[in-house]
């Protein structure tokens, strides 16, 4: 098998780790990927053929790499994944050039820039039942005289991420929590100010700490049917100005009623790929609530492999083996995390120690960056070092839980 396909992952993180590990594990083949810096979990590793290009979310540049990697495995098929959302549009812009050699299992352009843009993918779940936060749309000149529907805390991020993060500035946020009114409309002056053009969406703020977040990896086969949806319940985030939002610790668990309801809308849509949704338990009313859709498989992608369900495999058996599915919604319990035991106790808050140490002394627990199989001595003193890091991270970013 390993002989008949290679991966080329595009990205440098923990996700295009992650899925280099998946296809190790499940094919023995070594992975291709390009990244922008010679840094990451990917340098010096010997699962992955790490290439350094600058410029490479460029469309033109991934168009380029990919007919290189594809020249140089000809008698192979070539499978490309983008690892973040800066590689997605650049991917599905070349879907008509890229050799006949190559996989690239996205859905079309049109389609992805309507569910990466948060206002058009609110309107989508609007007309499909899918339950989001309440929210409202400010468009660039609106000034300061409008009224919103809900009061504080506030929720402000961009509609449109990509071109966000293209006007950089020292206070920019993924995502912003603002206590009054008077501080959203100074964050939606200072981000204009540095060029965004897009709109910016202001939401309810869901109560409670990320314990309450969750998030939905799923696979969806050529035929739009969905193969694979998994549940995270996220017990701990990241916290860092750049790094809010990304999970740091995950148990598995099943929520057959919210996986039918995405299931049911990735399907009416034609969805194909991979996909990852971002959800919130709002206590207020038991209703599980979408902040976003990803369309690409997530940063913390290996909490569904190291569960059992390896994603490599539900990718090459659907595009490479054209083998048919069954539908499967994960069920069993196992831990994921990417910072150290002592950093996870230190700040999830304790009413989930006692599952936690249950699932540690049943081996239920994996860090994707420890791998056997990766044996580089100067790659694994890196991840260490990288690890204890968190340390400080998490030390300058929030408090201690109780």
């Amino acid at each position: 098998m390993e002989k008949r396909f290679v991966p080329l992952l595009l990205g440098a993180d923990i996700n295009v780790y992650s899925m280099a590990r998946a296809f190790h594990e499940a094919y023995g083949v070594r992975t291709v990927a390009y990244g922008m810096y010679p840094s990451g979990p990917c340098v010096g590793s010997d699962i992955i053929d790490y290439r350094v290009c600058a410029n490479n979310d460029a469309p033109e540049v991934v168009l380029e790499n990919v007919k290189k990697v594809a020249a140089e495995f000809s008698d192979r098929k070539v499978i490309v994944l983008g690892c973040g959302d800066n590689y997605l549009t650049s991917i599905a812009c070349n879907l008509p050039h890229f050799p006949e050699n190559v996989i690239a299992p996205y859905i079309d352009l049109a389609t992805m820039e309507v569910l990466i843009h948060k206002e058009k993918f609110y309107e989508l779940c609007d007309q499909h039942g899918i339950d989001h936060p309440a929210t409202f749309v400010y468009k660039k000149g609106m000034g300061h005289d409008f009224t919103l529907p809900f009061s504080g805390p506030f929720v402000v991020k961009p509609a449109e991420s990509a071109t966000y993060w293209d006007h950089p500035f020292d206070t920019q946020k993924k995502a912003y929590i603002l206590q009054t009114r008077e501080e959203v409309d100074r964050v939606l002056d200072e981000i204009y100010e540095h060029g965004y053009e897009d709109s910016l969406i202001i939401q309810d703020f869901i109560p409670g700490d990320d314990s309450f977040m969750r998030v939905v990896t799923n696979y969806s086969g050529e035929d739009g049917k969905v193969r694979l949806m998994c549940v995270g319940h996220v017990l701990l985030e990241e916290h860092t100005r750049h790094g809010i939002g990304n999970h740091a610790v995950i148990i598995t668990e099943p929520e057959p009623e919210l996986c039918e309801k995405l299931r049911s809308f990735l399907e009416a849509i034609g969805y194909t790929g991979f996909s990852n949704f971002d959800v919130k338990y709002d206590q207020r009313d038991g209703k599980f609530k979408v902040f976003e859709i990803n369309t690409r498989q997530g940063r913390s992608n290996y909490y569904v492999t190291g569960a059992g369900y390896n994603l490599a495999k539900y990718l090459v058996e659907d595009r490479i083996e054209h083998k048919s599915c069954e539908l499967t919604i994960t069920k069993n319990r196992h831990m994921w995390r990417v910072i150290p035991q002592s950093v996870a106790y230190d700040y999830i808050p304790k009413r989930f120690h006692g599952e936690m140490k249950a699932l540690e002394e049943q081996n239920a627990v994996v860090n994707p960056l420890f791998y056997k199989a990766d044996r580089n001595l100067i790659h694994k003193l890196r991840i260490i070092r990288d690890q204890w890091r968190y340390k400080k991270r998490y030390a300058s970013s929030m408090e201690k839980a109780n």
